[in-house]
């Protein structure tokens, strides 16, 4: 380890080697000895007991890590939210690594499970500018499924580039906001795994604000997407539009960890410019955020469809255009 060993500098390099402990620590589950009850803690070895404690003694002499930031006196609020995004979008000249995956689950009968990962390389190219190429990969596992061919395969879904700017910045402002650009092309729909020609792109305007401070987060979405879509079968074009606005509260508990709820409502649309309404669904879950340590942090969320409908069918949810669940379980690693 690298360090200061003169004795002014030997404090710095023991908490260097705290951090160091604590993280291998908590990364092999020696912190889950705890809960066992006082036989488990006569068995443990006296070393061990210590390591356990380090948690507590290092809240007291240091700064814990933050989730998805690099200053543990700030949280970045882009993925507290689950679905719902913040404003933050990290600092200039900061390289993100960040692995999206999202499962669909559940029709109005058979089997239906999809899941749609988004692999992106993400740039601070300033303070308010970021750019993130990536590629997706999609799963499907449909049996029986009305409307849906069966399928049990995995395949490269397509490419993206992500543009966000921030407009206005929540630390010298009443609330934050960012504006969101990213457009796609696909070769396989992500929903049923046909083999298709997409062309499309979402925007989206991205608020959040701090209602107490280091404590309670909200955000609120916009989100807009359209695109025209070629069947490789029939090969016949057409276009689909989506609107959503979103709402969520996340709550600090302790810096590391995150957590709250969230509230989305989904509308689809047959065309290009939402003009001709096909269904609408509402969805509400539980949301997390958690830091693993400085630089890697692992986010999600689960939640399920509560209300809707489609055009032209009388039954409670909109199961032709969305799904009964939606989940999402988010990987980022700083640099």
């Amino acid at each position: 380890m690298r360090g200061d060993w003169s004795p002014k500098g030997i404090p710095a390099v023991r908490q260097q080697a705290e951090r160091a402990v604590v993280a291998v620590a908590m990364a092999s589950g020696i912190g889950a000895l705890a809960p066992l009850g006082p036989a488990a803690a006569q068995d443990r070895p006296a070393w061990l007991a210590a390591v356990a404690s380090l948690p507590a003694n290092l809240s007291q002499t240091g700064k814990p890590p933050v989730p998805g930031g690099h200053d543990a006196k700030d949280i970045d609020t882009e993925h507290i939210f689950g679905f719902t995004m913040g404003s933050d979008i990290g600092r200039r000249g900061d390289i993100e690594i960040e692995m999206e995956n999202v499962g669909a689950f559940g029709k109005r009968s058979g089997g239906y499970a999809t899941l749609a990962t988004l692999n992106q390389v993400k740039y601070t190219v300033t303070d308010r500018f970021r750019i993130a190429p990536g590629f997706g990969l999609g799963a499907q596992r449909i049996d029986g499924a009305p409307g849906y061919d069966d399928r049990r395969h995995l395949t490269f879904n397509g490419a993206t580039m992500e543009f966000r700017y921030k407009l206005i910045d929540r630390t010298s402002a009443p609330f934050g906001l960012t504006l969101h650009a990213q457009p796609g092309w696909s070769r396989v729909d992500e929903g049923s795994g046909r083999r298709i020609e997409h062309y499309g792109a979402e925007f989206a305007a991205l608020f959040d604000r701090e209602l107490i401070p280091d404590k309670l987060y909200a955000a609120f979405n916009v989100w807009y997407g359209t695109g025209a879509t070629r069947e490789r079968a029939t090969r016949l074009w057409s276009h689909d539009t989506d609107l959503e606005l979103h709402g969520a509260l996340s709550y600090a508990f302790v810096p590391e960890f995150v957590a709250g709820v969230a509230l989305r409502y989904l509308r689809a649309y047959d065309g290009g410019g939402l003009d001709r309404f096909a269904g609408d669904a509402v969805f509400v879950g539980p949301t997390f955020s958690y830091s693993i340590t400085d630089s890697l942090g692992v986010s999600g969320t689960w939640q399920m469809q509560v209300a809707g409908g489609a055009l032209g069918d009388d039954r409670r949810l909109d199961l032709d255009n969305f799904e009964r669940h939606q989940a999402m379980l988010r990987l980022n690693a700083h640099f």
